[in-house]
């Protein structure tokens, strides 16, 4: 399913204000979700784009761990939190590729975000089993892909992985060109 990563230096690109006032706006996609003082998941944060509005939306009680195989990525994402005064809500890991290497975080996640991301990894099976367990029991995890670089086949592929990691369907979001769902662990 790899499509390859995206390379570090889209990661400006993708963080662009334009995208949040054209295409997608996070605190409008994700504040539905997220509440102060969740622990948030999110694989593949580029340098930003979600990751800091989830910041102030988790508020002070409230942490994101992001994680990327890119350390230029990460390393953008640092500039940009403390910039933001965010940086101390931020635990920024560089993982290897075949693991989000998460064994550490087992049930005590609240929300994963994988947006555009899944599409990217070696193995979904492998993702949404890691992601599965290292959710809360309740714990959500929101799944979007975007429609120019993954089918319907490929997401519905992707879905099923998810579904045979044990999650289940909570909801489906309209996400502007892309396919989304919000998974839940029961």
């Amino acid at each position: 399913m790899s499509h390859g990563v995206c390379p570090w230096w889209m990661g400006y690109l993708l963080a662009s204000p334009l995208r949040r006032w054209g295409i997608q706006n996070p605190e409008k996609l994700l504040g539905p979700w997220i509440q102060p003082g969740f622990k948030i998941l999110e694989p593949g944060p580029g340098m930003g784009f979600f990751t800091l509005p989830m910041a102030k939306l988790v508020g002070s009680l409230g942490s994101i761990i992001a994680l990327d195989v890119q350390p230029e990525m990460l390393a953008g994402l640092r500039r940009r939190a403390v910039r933001a005064r965010l940086a101390d809500r931020l635990d920024l890991r560089l993982v290897a590729s075949d693991s989000l290497d998460i064994g550490d975080l087992a049930g005590s996640v609240d929300f994963v975000l994988a947006f555009a991301v899944v599409h990217e990894m070696p193995s979904a099976e492998k993702f949404f089993v890691e992601t599965a367990l290292a959710l809360k029991p309740g714990g959500q995890l929101y799944f979007a892909e975007p429609t120019g670089h993954v089918t319907e086949a490929a997401f519905q592929a992707e879905l099923k992985a998810a579904y045979l990691a044990g999650l289940t369907l909570h909801a489906k979001p309209k996400v502007r060109r892309s396919h989304a769902v919000v998974l839940r662990k029961p």
